[in-house]
C-alpha cells in the first residue's frame, strides 16, 4: 500500500539513476488503471530532430547537440523549474492544455504545426522517473518517485495552481486529477518506445510519414490526423 506522504523526490544525477531499480509495480498500477498513453507535444521541428536521433533529450541537453540545434524550437522561452531542465516533460492521457495554450501562444507567429508523441505505459516504471501532482513550477506541486509518486497523483484531492482544488469527480480512472500533473523523464527517452505521433494538421500526416520513410520507419510507428488530441 503506498504510503500517504511519501519522500519528496529531488533532482538526481546521471550517476545516481544508473543505480536504480526498476519499478515494475507502478507499470502494473498503469495497466490497471488502463493507461496506455504517456504524451509529450511538440513542433514539426521538434519531430524531426526527435526521430532523427531516435530520442527526446531534455531541454538541458539540447544545446549541445550540433544538429538539434538547427532543428529544435523549445515550446516556451523560458523555464521556472531550473533545478529539473535534465528531465523530459510528459503527461499521462492526455496533454497539459494549460501549457500547451502558453506554447501556441509563444509560436502563434511561426508556421510550425503541432504533434504530440505517444509513449508506452511501460516507461513509468524506468529508474529515476519522478511524478508531480501538478505543474512541476507551482508551488504546492508534490514530488516523488515509485509507486508512491505514482498513487499521488490520482489522490481524492490535490492543489494546483494558486492553491486551486482540483477533486476526481467523475474523471476516468487514467485521468490524473490534476491534468497538469507531470511525469519527469531523467535525461533522454528512447523513440523505442514510441508507439504514435498525432498531428494537429492534415497535411501533416505525410510531413511526417516522410521523415519516417527517410529514416527506414515507415510503418514501425503509427501516424494519426487527431485535432481531438490537442484539446
Amino acid at each position: 500500500m503506498p504510503m500517504d506522504n511519501p519522500t519528496p523526490a529531488r533532482p538526481r544525477t546521471p550517476e545516481e539513476i544508473a543505480r536504480l531499480p526498476q519499478c515494475p509495480d507502478v507499470v502494473e498500477a498503469a495497466i490497471e488503471r488502463q493507461i496506455t498513453n504517456i504524451v509529450h507535444f511538440t513542433t514539426m521541428k521538434g519531430v524531426t530532430g526527435i526521430l532523427a536521433k531516435n530520442m527526446v533529450r531534455s531541454r538541458e541537453r539540447l544545446p549541445h547537440d550540433e544538429y538539434l540545434e538547427h532543428v529544435y524550437s523549445p515550446n516556451v522561452n523560458t523555464r521556472k523549474d531550473e533545478k529539473w531542465l535534465d528531465y523530459v516533460n510528459l503527461s499521462i492521457t492526455r496533454i497539459n492544455d494549460n501549457m500547451f495554450g502558453a506554447s501556441e501562444r509563444w509560436h502563434i507567429d511561426e508556421y510550425n504545426p503541432w504533434a504530440v508523441l505517444s509513449f508506452k505505459p511501460e516507461i513509468l516504471g524506468h529508474p529515476g522517473v519522478v511524478f508531480t501532482t501538478t505543474n512541476n513550477i507551482y508551488p504546492a506541486c508534490r514530488r516523488a518517485e515509485g509507486l508512491c509518486g505514482f498513487e499521488q497523483l490520482f489522490a481524492d484531492f490535490v492543489l494546483g495552481r494558486h492553491n486551486t482544488r482540483h477533486n476526481r469527480d467523475s474523471k476516468p480512472a487514467n485521468w490524473p486529477t490534476d491534468r497538469q500533473a507531470e511525469v519527469l523523464y531523467p535525461g533522454e527517452l528512447s523513440c523505442d518506445y514510441l508507439q504514435r505521433i498525432d498531428v494537429q494538421l492534415g497535411e501533416s500526416v505525410d510531413a511526417v510519414c516522410g521523415i519516417l520513410g527517410g529514416l527506414g520507419l515507415l510503418g514501425r510507428i503509427e501516424v494519426r490526423h487527431a485535432p481531438e488530441v490537442f484539446i
